[in-house]
């Protein structure tokens, strides 16, 4: 029951991710123990002092409760990858890579801050790794199946195991409904292969298979079979449906560093340990290279905090943009905008000012000046502190949305005589849930 009751929560939490609010999973997203129960006192502290209240129950009042507590997880994910570490070093000391191509590769820097820095390389592309793909037969989508009533199966064995799919063809069953029927029974198993019907826009359609995994095998010229030569129900839906046409054989990536061929499994891979590179197209020709290193203590500056005006920029617009009668979004923007005028004379001293809605803009000839100059730590010392504030203030926002949802308060705690219970959280967790289930 236990394993049902977690399904569904799935469930429901991907719907709502999938409608409100963009989800990205992040080495952040995983915490230690510490962590775990920092967050755990946060939300029982909070139980314990918040009042009763009764919640506006209306659909924007729970998309926005939603979307403003992942917006805030994101955008606070986005400053501490931005600032790297908030000891010693952090935003004002965190190496950026670049790549002259992005078009070509992407790059992101693995090493130590204080790790001696590799020199710049030139990278030529000459080939992405790719998948093992299988073209199904085009069949008429709506023609009725051309294999009689029953239980069938077939075998796909990937990596060396085996695995027997069984399922049923009933007989108002439509080529597209059996084709549709597998690609879901093969997606869902999660074993390294992907089913997807294609339709070619004249009433046909195709159940097309892709591995999950690129690259040679390096004892065979495929990553996966399917057959049902030996299968424990009916034969023929392999033959019927084409499952075991091969498109496209697996190949790995090739390339060349500095002149030197290479070759990879995976289209991103490491370069002495210290940048993860990403292929992302070919190079137009041979004498085409992209060159990846790492950007100069100024340019690498003016970039980190680039990034972090950004997302403040990227989070702002976000709460304006699902902000409706129903939310207290205006009570977040005083708020955030009470943060930024504390820091807005430092921060105006090295280019950044604040609009009228909020939003930061940066003078790059007075951040450049500002962080050429000889004591260029201490000068963009704010852009730090600014970074913190807004690291506590979305950790608050994550922990309670439902600050900034309308809400009549109803009574409040007895004084000294309190205790913890779950009606704050377990209100937010009642969004989630209320007409979906």
């Amino acid at each position: 029951m236990a394993g049902v009751k977690y399904d569904a929560l799935n469930q429901v939490y991907n719907h709502y991710l999938a409608e409100y609010a963009p989800k990205t999973n992040t080495k952040l997203d995983t915490h230690k123990k510490d962590e775990l129960k920092r967050v755990y006192n946060s939300i029982v502290k909070l139980n314990k002092e918040s009042p009763l209240a009764i919640f506006d129950r209306s659909e924007e009042a729970k998309s926005f409760a939603i979307s403003l507590k992942e917006n805030a997880r994101s955008f606070r994910n986005s400053v501490i990858s931005t600032e790297s570490d908030m000891g010693e070093s952090g935003v004002l000391d965190h190496k950026m890579p670049y790549s002259t191509r992005p078009e070509i590769a992407s790059v992101k820097y693995l090493a130590e801050e204080n790790a001696t820095p590799v020199p710049p390389f030139e990278l030529e592309v000459a080939r992405l790794a790719s998948p093992q793909e299988n073209a199904g037969k085009s069949l008429p989508s709506g023609g009725s199946i051309g294999l009689r009533p029953g239980a069938y199966s077939f075998d796909l064995s990937i990596n060396d195991i085996g695995y027997e799919f069984q399922f049923q063809i009933r007989p108002e069953d439509t080529n597209q409904v059996i084709q549709e029927r597998l690609a879901r029974l093969i997606s869902n198993a999660e074993i390294g292969v992907e089913g997807k019907v294609e339709e070619d826009g004249q009433g046909n359609s195709a159940l097309n298979l892709t591995s999950t995994q690129t690259g040679a095998p390096p004892d065979r010229s495929l990553i996966f079979r399917i057959s049902d030569d030996n299968t424990s129900q009916n034969s023929g839906i392999v033959d019927y449906l084409g499952l075991d046409q091969v498109k496209q054989k697996p190949a790995d990536a090739l390339f060349e560093i500095n002149g030197i061929e290479r070759s990879a499994s995976s289209n991103t891979f490491t370069v002495e340990k210290q940048f993860e590179v990403t292929l992302t197209g070919l190079s137009p020709s041979p004498d085409v290279t992209t060159q990846i290193g790492l950007k100069g203590d100024v340019d690498s500056l003016a970039e980190n905090i680039h990034s972090l005006v950004d997302s403040y920029n990227g989070f702002l617009d976000n709460t304006f943009k699902v902000s409706s009668d129903h939310t207290r979004s205006g009570q977040l923007h005083s708020e955030l905008s009470l943060m930024t005028r504390h820091y807005a004379q430092d921060l105006e001293s090295i280019g950044l000012t604040f609009d009228e809605q909020g939003r930061l803009n940066i003078d790059d000839e007075k951040l450049k000046t500002a962080a050429s100059s000889q004591d260029a730590r201490k000068t963009l010392e704010p852009v730090k502190d600014f970074a913190n504030s807004m690291i506590r203030k979305t950790g608050q926002i994550s922990i309670n949305p439902m600050e900034y949802v309308n809400k009549t308060i109803v009574a409040y705690k007895n004084p000294g005589k309190n205790y913890a219970d779950p009606y704050t959280t377990s209100a937010y967790s009642g969004f989630l849930f209320n007409n979906y289930c």
